[in-house]
């Protein structure tokens, strides 16, 4: 029983060695081509067609653990892509959620913080650069947007997304 144990705890622990690589490097970028039959539905909508956004958003990332602007209102049924841009001298990322999912990956980015992911929701922009994220908001609320490498939600990194 012991070497199950034993076992089951190495592959847990290289498993969770494998899923890190978040740090300063790049992250695999997400796929080109858009595929309405793998889109997912979420709370906060889902990945956008990138050829019919209806609006575009520019969103700048800071050093000073801010987005500019803070907040934005979008009317619901709207396809938006964010151009996010990182005027500062250290990765950041911008992911749309739940004020419950972003505190859940913020904690998770805690305990691993080189965790490498590339979902629609989210971009990662090294220092200097920009990228994008193409989201239909199909529900009506309040979610948010944060930045979750360590350290930068706790700090502030966090906006607001109103759909009406």
């Amino acid at each position: 029983m012991n070497a199950v144990h034993t076992g089951l705890g190495l592959a847990l622990a290289a498993l969770a060695a494998s899923a890190l690589a978040h740090g300063e490097e790049s992250h695999p970028t997400k796929k080109q081509s858009f595929d309405a039959s793998a889109v997912e539905q979420r709370a906060f909508g889902r990945e956008g067609n990138p050829k019919r956004v209806t609006r575009i958003i520019k969103i700048d990332m800071s050093d000073a653990f801010r987005f500019t602007p803070p907040a934005v209102v979008i009317q619901r049924g709207q396809t938006v892509k964010f151009v996010v841009s990182n005027s500062g001298k250290q990765l950041h990322e911008m992911v749309l959620g739940t004020a419950a999912e972003l505190s859940e990956h913020a904690e998770l980015m805690k305990r691993f913080p080189n965790m490498e992911h590339a979902d629609a929701n989210m971009a990662h922009v090294k220092p200097g650069d920009s990228g994008e994220i193409v989201w239909q908001f199909n529900r009506a609320g309040e979610f948010h947007f944060a930045c979750l490498i360590p350290g930068h939600f706790e700090a502030g990194m966090v906006g607001k997304v109103v759909v009406k």
